[in-house]
């Protein structure tokens, strides 16, 4: 890959950032198509969001954007699509003639494995762990690919999930209150399990009361996380997020260059850093 003063320049910008596997999948997909590009990772705090984000829009970049920072990203857009508008939260922003233009591919790429993961079997009620912008992709994604199903967040800061349940009541989720009752499906929207010393959001004790069919872990490691080895050895079908990354990646992609991408290519360089 040669960089030079045309090389168009695309970011994921996050904190933390070290972990994200999208420069390395991107960058495959952009050598196998022959593209005049790059994809890097930046590390960025609170309010060092915005004029990065303004910055690298003025000078022609595309950005992802992942945790803490999606919800700040959505305030920054001139033209929201209608995923970014219903969740509040956009994870990729380009330049377009309307101005900064943002997307939120989460939620059709959450809604796409947790469909495979249940299989035939309905969602008639989901819990959602976390309440940032993930987790409000999560909501809808299981709001539009089963509308009757009703949606339990799980926070641990009340003020936090008091305001996930105001925002659902507006954006057509079920929100219903948390009571400790069975799910269908479990969705991991926090952080934790990225590093080893982190406790699951859920242990065995609760995720074996909840009993749910299937399991999706946003967070994705080498050899998957512990939440995901947990619910496996309990029978639930359970994936960790590389699928997503997979899925809203392309989807990014396509926004970028308006071409298809590469998935083949893009799965493989996902599968070697993480393995099969």
């Amino acid at each position: 890959m040669r960089i030079r003063g045309s090389t168009r320049l695309l970011v994921v910008v996050g904190d933390p950032i070290a972990h994200s596997l999208s420069p390395r999948m991107h960058n495959a997909a952009i050598a196998a198509l022959g593209l005049d590009a790059v994809y890097v990772a930046l590390r960025a705090r609170g309010a060092a969001v915005e004029p990065l984000v303004r910055g690298l829009i003025a000078a022609g970049a595309g950005l992802n954007v992942t945790v803490p920072h999606k919800r700040r990203a959505a305030a920054l857009l001139d033209v929201a699509s209608e995923t970014v508008q219903r969740t509040g939260a956009c994870n990729t922003v380009w330049a377009h003639l309307g101005g900064i233009t943002g997307d939120n591919t989460d939620v059709a790429a959450v809604r796409a494995v947790a469909t495979r993961l249940l299989g035939a079997r309905p969602a008639r009620r989901a819990l959602v762990l976390g309440t940032g912008g993930s987790a409000r992709a999560a909501a809808v994604a299981v709001a539009e690919a089963w509308p009757e199903a009703g949606v339990e967040v799980l926070s641990r800061d009340a003020a936090r999930a008091g305001d996930f349940l105001t925002w659902a009541g507006g954006a057509g989720v079920r929100a219903e209150p948390t009571d400790g009752a069975p799910v269908d499906l479990v969705v991991n929207a926090t952080p934790l399990g990225l590093t080893p010393e982190d406790v699951p959001p859920l242990d065995r004790e609760r995720l074996r009361h909840r009993a749910p069919a299937a399991l999706l872990d946003l967070v994705y490691v080498r050899g998957r996380t512990r939440l995901v080895r947990m619910a496996r050895d309990a029978g639930i079908a359970a994936e960790d997020g590389r699928e997503v990354l997979l899925e809203q990646g392309a989807a990014s992609f396509r926004h970028f260059f308006d071409v298809q991408p590469p998935l083949a290519v893009m799965r493989a360089a996902v599968e070697e850093a993480l393995g099969v």
